[in-house]
């Protein structure tokens, strides 16, 4: 099958794109720009397609059977409204234009990356977005699956890499808040695997399923693992949850916006996803994070 997947130049989108190649499929790469220092894979083809400009992305997905939303923007969750990368752009608007385009162009399926806790009346706005996206897709009368992911990590994250990149040069690792937020760490070739195994899936049809590793852990516990793996030794040093929100009040007007106060509400929420429904429908393994992050940091 012909699958586009849109965003296929970040941390999610390249994952899939192998995946989907790895089973067979012929992958065309959609984003704003070609990467040439960080080219994709070889055996995909590339293609513009921007989820902010609709006019261009009918074209962008004439003639694929499916198309796949892994679209983010740089430096999320940190937005950057000057810049127009915000959830509410990006991701649900993004969304709408993609779902739109995908129905127009004929595509025949539609597989949507959400996250666990979206829902109409949830706490921040960033759920209430990905469960307005949700929305979009059922009422548009495409097939589609839908995935609910955990936190995700692996070699090309900005997330849990960057505790170990702490730990390079200081003797701490710092944590923002008590680091006894609940998340079920994913290994992001788990989420390529399931959006690759949707495809000539029935039972995954027109399904929203949670998607999360297959143990749940604190944060603290996560960043533990992830220096063990790592062959480091630091201890964690915790900031409480409503200084960092003040100290990004600032921080948030530095180069490249490190941290933002909405940013520390993302990082220190719980994301726990009841993965019942999707071992039933699918059946394939959830990845545990050691070995997980054995795959890519203990590489020769």
């Amino acid at each position: 099958m012909e699958v586009v997947v849109a965003g296929g130049t970040g941390l999610l989108g390249r994952e899939i794109t192998r995946a989907l190649l790895g089973a067979g499929h012929q992958v065309t790469v959609a984003s704003r720009s070609k990467p040439e220092k960080d080219p994709i894979d070889s055996r995909a083809r590339w293609v513009r397609g921007d989820v902010t400009e609709p006019g261009g992305l009918v074209e962008a997905l004439a003639g694929a059977g499916a198309v796949v939303d892994a679209v983010q923007f740089p430096n999320s969750p940190m937005e950057n409204p000057r810049k127009g990368f915000t959830f509410e752009r990006i991701d649900l608007q993004g969304t709408r234009n993609l779902v739109d385009a995908a129905r127009t162009a004929g595509v025949g399926y539609f597989i949507g990356l959400s996250g666990v806790g979206a829902a109409e009346g949830a706490e921040y706005p960033w759920l209430r977005y990905k469960w307005q996206e949700e929305q979009h897709i059922i009422a548009s009368g495409l097939p589609y699956t839908i995935f609910r992911p955990s936190w995700i990590y692996g070699e090309r994250d900005v997330a849990l890499n960057r505790f170990l990149g702490f730990a390079k040069f200081l003797p701490f690792v710092p944590v923002v808040g008590d680091g006894k937020t609940r998340i079920n760490p994913l290994y992001v070739g788990d989420l390529g695997a399931h959006v690759a195994a949707t495809l000539g899936n029935d039972a995954a049809k027109d399904g929203i399923f949670e998607l999360g590793g297959p143990d749940i852990m604190t944060m603290d516990d996560v960043i533990r693992t992830a220096l063990r793996v790592a062959g480091k030794r630091r201890f964690l040093l915790h900031s409480p949850r409503p200084l960092m929100k003040l100290a990004a009040g600032v921080i948030q007007f530095a180069p490249g916006r490190p941290l933002t106060p909405g940013g520390v509400d993302f990082i220190t929420m719980d994301g726990v996803a009841d993965t019942s429904a999707l071992t039933a429908t699918f059946g394939l393994p959830l990845t545990p994070l050691e070995q997980g992050l054995a795959a890519y940091l203990t590489k020769s």
